[in-house]
């Protein structure tokens, strides 16, 4: 296939170059939709050993953006009255909370989704870290297949960090419960109703929510490259807040190709695969109103702050999605999606306009790229970690 490249847009355009010339990303692409049409470009290679370049229409694993999609999916079933979000974890799953700590009958449906269920971050889990944060455990474990119950059993590990309600903090667990409960009320698996109450409806027909036991892509898609690794005998539960750089791989180390691995880990969390157009269609759906009902798209954007969360700054978290307010006071509306070698970012002005989807298929320079095409297309920064 052609790569097939949109004219202008010569700042987006410097800042992909930079990217891979100066930052050492293996490649990226934008896609952006406005007034004008839809705008294409693309740096950099999908395939570091072919030498294949990067083109439109590329399915993608969208890392967290697939909490949007499982938020979209609770809200669409409480449009058809068959739960509320005001609903607690133990109305539909008695007892599946009773760990650690927690208590399910305190944990309502929109402390899932926004993030504020007092859910420790699932992915500092032990289990996990061991199994995926260490380049020869990756190697080993990267096909490992994880049941509902096994995730559900990871997100309690650790002890709660607040109160249900009390304050922010990113947990993937939170949506892995919020999963299971749609799988509770409809009788039909998690993955079946985001077909149905998203993917149908919207007319995304490249996109899909991967069944526990795939393990790939179903079309044409970049290589994933990942270097961001504990060094090799390290134990995760001996990181604190202040050796962890120590603790990292070195940085000159070349990247391990991670395409081919099982999500199942990130069950409702990080699960969906779509190409950026598609991506921006979501999106732009759940910035406008165009798919739920105006109760429940009211509820996707009653934002909390995320301040001292040490997550995104300038952000305030809805359901699945948050608000990025930028240096020049412009607040978007998306979401932002990390994994093992790659990270997508799909953003739009309020009156849903003008949204920019970014993908990079690397994971250890990838928030720096996000921010500098930001810049580029929407003239200020703002996308940083908050520490």
């Amino acid at each position: 296939m052609a790569v097939v490249e949109s004219p202008g847009r010569q700042k987006v355009r410097e800042a992909m170059d930079s990217a891979v010339g100066d930052m050492g990303a293996p490649s990226v692409v934008v896609q952006v939709q406005d007034d004008d049409g839809t705008w294409f470009g693309s740096a950099g290679l999908a395939d570091t050993v072919t030498g294949a370049r990067r083109v439109p229409g590329e399915q993608l694993h969208s890392g967290s953006i697939s909490k949007a999609f499982t938020a979209a999916t609770v809200l669409r079933l409480e449009a058809e009255g068959r739960l509320s979000i005001e609903d607690t974890v133990d109305d539909w799953l008695p007892g599946a909370m009773a760990e650690n700590g927690y208590d399910g009958a305190r944990v309502t449906i929109r402390h899932l989704l926004s993030n504020t269920s007092g859910l420790f971050a699932t992915g500092m889990a032990l289990e996990l870290q061991r199994r995926i944060n260490i380049r020869s455990a990756f190697a080993e474990h990267r096909f490992d297949v994880y049941q509902p119950e096994d995730v559900l059993k990871i997100a309690l590990s650790q002890p709660p960090v607040y109160q249900p309600g009390e304050a922010f903090l990113y947990s993937n667990g939170g949506f892995a419960f919020a999963a299971a409960i749609v799988e509770k009320v409809t009788g039909n698996s998690f993955e079946s109703e985001v077909d149905r109450t998203i993917v149908r409806p919207l007319g995304l027909t490249h996109t899909f929510a991967r069944p526990r036991q795939e393990t790939g892509y179903r079309g044409r898609h970049p290589r994933a490259y990942s270097k961001v690794y504990l060094k090799e005998g390290v134990r995760p539960e001996d990181l604190t807040a202040d050796n962890w750089p120590s603790m990292m791989e070195d940085p000159s180390l070349p990247p391990m190709d991670t395409t081919e691995s099982n999500s199942s880990w990130g069950w409702g969390a990080a699960n969906v695969v779509a190409p950026l157009d598609e991506l921006i269609v979501f999106v732009n759906a759940m910035i406008t109103g165009s798919l739920l009902p105006a109760d429940q798209h009211r509820r996707m954007w009653t934002t909390v702050s995320t301040e001292g969360a040490h997550w995104l700054a300038n952000t305030r978290y809805g359901l699945g999605l948050y608000e990025l307010t930028l240096s020049n006071g412009l607040k978007l509306r998306g979401g932002t999606g990390q994994g093992p070698g790659t990270c997508t970012l799909v953003m739009g002005t309020a009156d849903g306009k003008h949204t920019l989807a970014v993908h990079t298929n690397n994971d250890w320079v990838s928030l720096p790229v996000l921010d500098k095409i930001i810049e580029a297309e929407f003239g200020a920064s703002g996308f940083q970690l908050d520490l």
